[in-house]
């Protein structure tokens, strides 16, 4: 496959009914390569070419008018045409000079026919070659991928992947995975390495004649980039298709490593799980993390638990998947990631990876990076939870962010706001009323304030504490109240009064309007939100059966 042939106008000069040819323009384009042959009697031809074409033509067309012989020239080097082929004596008997000037100023060869030619047998001729091309490129395309695809099984590296594609193309292969150094086969020296870099950065965008790129996405995310650079040679359509095929073998080479590696992890359960519950000192901390490559990482962390409330016919593979995406979206976000399972929980141990001391910022934007993506965009059939724990700048502190995570999670489950994640600093009251929940009980208390309005929406359906909520969140703004719910003025008007009358005329008095505010949030929070329910319902069920 090296040196994959194609078809060129010099290739063209020495088959048959060539052989009394003179190129009288552009002979230093007879490298052309040449896809079609095209017969043309016409003057407008911009919509007629696609590209490449050798054109055959008698000029019967532009036999007595050189301006349209020159419009027809541009036209043709408008279209990239590979060549024009002219039988002269039957319409034309010469070639205008400033024909010729501009074909010679482009590069574009003008051969003359010196008798008559049968355009019908050199159209068969040509075509009968570039079918058999086409067909021995497709061929050649078929085996590469056979080859490569039994290959794939035995084959240990990416690197092994890229001495394939170069044995086959013969050309400079260059390879990066994300955030790391390209690597080039065959190796080349450094100042030729930087050389190339240098035309790769300023050849944008790709491809172009020399440089052809392929990305690899793994989980929805650029991975890894492949290029193919060929210095003498342009890069041409059988090039494109093995790097194309190649690519695609690299990312499935490349998601079976992450795979293997993934269930590596699975033997770190028990330090880990150490970890979490702080049994271990800083020592210990330091040395595993330098085991796995993390020397310089900051002190601040936090714990994420992912709570799947998702059933699938193939839970095993998709807990696998989901753990492999969670990781490759928050190395993007600049955190070292570890992971353990416990029953239809994953808990994530998040290391800040950056100087910079935003972390909360990332792992929010990471969260909404997963919301988006399209294997959560999939999860028709449950839902996924995240609770972010306290943040700490110790490691050694790592069990404070793991139970507060789990804290987190449980009041997230309470809660009838929509969001799929909470960070344990955010919720505030709500971690007062769960404290209080454990030793007294509040639903007592949430009725000695908000009976009568609960009754009154029981039995009129009244939506009146639907309007008291908006009317405290809205610090009491009747306009911004009835935006809020999309009612008019005077029906605000008349709810307020109804909860007056029954909450008493005093309701927005300071301390007792913080302790209705209060009582709501305890109301929201004792109110079992509608996928607790559906898990209540199916608590039985586990994720992994």
């Amino acid at each position: 496959m090296k040196g994959h042939f194609q078809l060129k106008v010099e290739d063209i000069l020495s088959r048959k009914h060539f052989e009394n040819t003179i190129v009288i323009a552009g002979e230093e384009g007879i490298h052309r390569i040449v896809k079609w042959v095209h017969v043309v009697e016409v003057t407008n031809i911009r919509n007629l070419l696609n590209g490449n074409e050798l054109i055959l033509s008698t000029g019967v067309a532009w036999q007595e008018d050189e301006n349209l012989f020159i419009s027809m020239l541009k036209q043709l080097l408008e279209n990239n045409a590979a060549a024009l082929c002219i039988e002269l004596g039957t319409y034309m008997t010469e070639i205008p000079g400033e024909v010729i000037d501009i074909a010679n100023q482009h590069q574009f060869p003008i051969i003359i026919f010196q008798q008559e030619v049968p355009f019908v047998e050199i159209t068969q001729d040509i075509h009968s070659v570039l079918i058999n091309q086409q067909y021995r490129m497709i061929s050649d395309l078929e085996n590469y991928s056979q080859s490569l695809n039994k290959r794939l099984l035995t084959i240990e590296t990416y690197e092994d992947i890229l001495q394939i594609i170069f044995s086959a193309l013969d050309v400079q292969i260059i390879f990066r995975l994300k955030d790391q150094q390209y690597e080039f086969v065959p190796s080349i020296s450094s100042q030729e390495q930087s050389s190339i870099i240098h035309c790769l950065q300023e050849a944008d965008p790709l491809p172009t004649d020399h440089f052809a790129y392929s990305p690899i996405y793994l989980f929805g995310q650029e991975y890894a980039e492949l290029y193919i650079y060929s210095k003498e040679l342009p890069i041409n359509e059988f090039d494109l298709l093995i790097l194309d095929r190649t690519s695609t073998a690299l990312a499935q080479h490349l998601l079976r490593d992450l795979f293997v590696e993934e269930k590596k992890r699975v033997e770190e359960f028990e330090w880990l799980h150490g970890w979490l519950a702080g049994e271990h000192p800083n020592e210990s901390i330091t040395e595993y993390l330098v085991e796995h490559g993390i020397k310089n990482a900051a002190n601040d962390a936090v714990v994420l638990i992912a709570k799947l409330t998702v059933l699938k016919e193939k839970p095993s593979q998709d807990i696998t998947y989901l753990k492999l995406l969670f990781r490759s979206v928050f190395e993007q976000h600049g955190c070292a990631v570890f992971s353990v399972e416990k029953r239809n929980e994953i808990i994530f141990i998040l290391l800040n990876n950056r100087t910079k001391r935003n972390l909360k910022e990332r792992i929010t934007n990471a969260i909404k990076s997963l919301e988006d993506s399209e294997f959560m965009r999939k999860q028709n059939s449950g839902k996924i939870f995240i609770g972010a724990g306290k943040f700490i700048d110790n490691l050694n502190d790592l069990h404070k962010s793991y139970y507060t995570a789990k804290e987190t999670l449980n009041i997230q489950h309470k809660l009838t706001m929509g969001k799929i994640y909470h960070f344990y600093e955010d919720l505030h009251l709500y971690r007062l009323i769960a404290l209080m929940n454990k030793h007294i009980d509040l639903q007592e208390l949430v009725m000695e304030y908000l009976l009568p309005v609960i009754e009154y929406d029981q039995k009129y359906n009244g939506k009146l504490l639907e309007t008291l909520t908006a009317y405290l969140q809205c610090n009491g703004s009747k306009q911004e109240t009835s935006k809020q719910l999309f009612i008019v003025r005077q029906t605000l008007y008349h709810r307020l009064q109804k909860i007056e009358n029954l909450l008493g005329e005093d309701f927005m008095d300071h301390e007792k309007r913080v302790a209705i505010e209060f009582m709501l949030l305890v109301k929201d929070y004792l109110t079992p939100s509608h996928t607790q329910r559906r898990m209540d319902l199916n608590d039985s069920k586990s994720f992994y059966r």
